[in-house]
């Protein structure tokens, strides 16, 4: 059994400061207004154009830039990714990985607890021995699953059925893409306290990279 940590990893590539990106905005923005001469080619207008667009609401405009992330993350935080409908995802299917393969190196990865035990206001609080049994029987039930999932395999049962029996930490890829806009209401809802720590985990860094590569946009967001 292979126990991973979650992460992510930007697809989109981002210009240097996020300048091309306020651009792409600006110019859409613009239309509205039909003030294209105002355009800066520093991208100074697009900064101030774009700090307007978000103090004002007018969030529409910031719908034109897109980003697509590759986070890895267990099944649970994934299947809340993808409530956020305006997105679209493309996911690592266990209907049709085999992880009995030699590809998989014969085992189930699984997204490590630990931070999220740790990060989990009530889990946070338990004394050094209550937080090692509980972490121990999590690894015992990963390993309980991984043990069922290959004898299953080995019997005849396709990947598709055999997945019955992964746990909601089973690893996962999944490629989110959506708009500024879209993007905005995840960090929003998904680095707030009432979120999941282990959403938390990969939502918090993730904002706080995008705020230093893309000013204004997600400036006024805090995580």
């Amino acid at each position: 059994m292979n126990v991973i940590k979650a992460g992510y990893e930007i697809l989109t590539p981002i210009s240097e400061g996020g300048i091309e990106e306020l651009q792409r905005i600006e110019r859409a923005a613009r239309v509205c207004y039909k003030s294209e001469d105002r355009i800066t080619p520093d991208g100074e207008s697009a900064k101030k154009m774009v700090a307007m667009l978000i103090k004002n609401g007018h969030e529409a405009m910031i719908e034109h830039s897109s980003l697509s992330v590759l986070f890895t993350c267990d099944r649970g935080v994934s299947h809340e990714i993808v409530r956020h409908r305006l997105a679209s995802f493309g996911q690592e299917s266990t209907r049709y990985v085999n992880y009995a393969n030699d590809k998989f190196g014969n085992q189930i990865s699984v997204i490590d607890i630990a931070d999220g035990m740790s990060n989990d206001s009530k889990v946070s609080k338990l004394d050094s021995e209550s937080t090692l049994s509980v972490y121990t029987e999590w690894l015992h039930a990963m390993k309980d699953a991984q043990s069922h999932y290959l004898k299953m395999i080995k019997l005849g049962a396709t990947p598709q059925i055999a997945r019955s029996v992964l746990p909601t930490s089973t690893k996962t890829n999944i490629i989110v893409t959506a708009n500024y806009r879209e993007w905005r209401h995840f960090f929003k809802l998904r680095t707030a306290e009432a979120a999941h720590p282990q959403m938390r985990e990969i939502a918090i860094p993730l904002c706080r990279e995008l705020k230093e590569k893309i000013p204004i946009v997600f400036d006024d967001i805090e995580c």
